[in-house]
């Protein structure tokens, strides 16, 4: 059974910065893709950055030159390095995993950005 874990949430002043962690249990694939997604009250979920198996990053335009994803393969373990940080980043931040046609999602962390 995969479980997906995240953690490193929390308040920060605005211009500050977090690191979220994403650890990855269970049967894993070598060829995935891990994501962050937001989701904001009252607003929808989306994606804020992903990071395929072979290293390829992308960016939503509202974090690029901010957020800075990456994976340690030996932890299982990916991250989301939030630098910079505005109040309009406030939001629940999930960790997903795609791979070999399964998707699965963690249970989200709370970041919260004081103006």
């Amino acid at each position: 059974q995969v479980q997906l874990v995240e953690s490193g949430g929390g308040l920060v002043q605005a211009g500050g910065s977090l690191r979220l962690s994403c650890v990855v249990s269970g049967s894993i694939f070598s060829d995935n893709t891990m994501t962050w997604y937001r989701q904001a009250p009252g607003k929808q979920r989306g994606l804020v950055a992903a990071i395929s198996s072979g290293g390829v990053t992308n960016y939503a335009d509202s974090v690029k030159g901010r957020f800075t994803i990456s994976g340690d393969n030996a932890k299982n373990t990916v991250y989301l390095q939030m630098n910079s940080l505005k109040p309009e980043d406030t939001a629940v931040y999930y960790c997903r995993m795609i791979t070999a046609g399964y998707d699965y999602w963690g249970q989200g962390t709370q970041v919260t950005v004081s103006g």
